[in-house]
């Protein structure tokens, strides 16, 4: 079974990323390195509120992915919002978030901390480093970190 189209269980990752670059490129080293992770690119921080919270009553472990990689510079709603949102509701605070992002400034490692960021990555500018760095991400998360649900 193709892990991009099993609609029957949770992906595994949440990719949420504006840059369809660096949304390409992590797919193709998720794919290479883990062939059997599910993963669902969403281009800005409403779409991922929208995959998360916009069904009304919905069972939350029916979509919940095991990590979510999340930019914050994006238009329509930013990373940081997303990230507050998904700590704050009770039904997605365990899901690991990792802010994947250009970003170096200060102002913004903070803030991702602040509201809940579970670990800050900087993206690398050469290609072969940034893919580094997604296989490194995602051998941590997906294989190494125990998730909640299996203690």
């Amino acid at each position: 079974m193709d892990p991009q189209t099993d609609t029957m269980r949770p992906p595994d990752v949440l990719l949420v990323e504006d840059s369809e670059q660096d949304a390409e490129l992590t797919l193709r080293v998720l794919r290479r390195h883990a062939p059997a992770t599910r993963v669902v690119w969403l281009r800005d921080g409403a779409e991922a509120l929208d995959y998360l919270f916009g069904a009304t009553e919905r069972d939350a472990s029916a979509t919940d992915p095991r990590l979510v990689l999340l930019d914050i510079k994006m238009p329509r709603v930013d990373g940081h919002e997303v990230l507050r949102r998904v700590k704050a509701d009770p039904r997605t605070r365990h899901i690991p978030v990792v802010v994947m992002t250009s970003s170096s400034v200060d102002a913004d490692i903070t803030t991702s901390f602040d509201v809940g960021a579970n670990s800050y990555v900087v993206k690398p500018v050469g290609y072969d480093e940034f893919a580094e760095a997604v296989r490194q991400v995602g051998t941590y998360w997906l294989h190494l970190n125990q998730p909640m649900e299996q203690r």
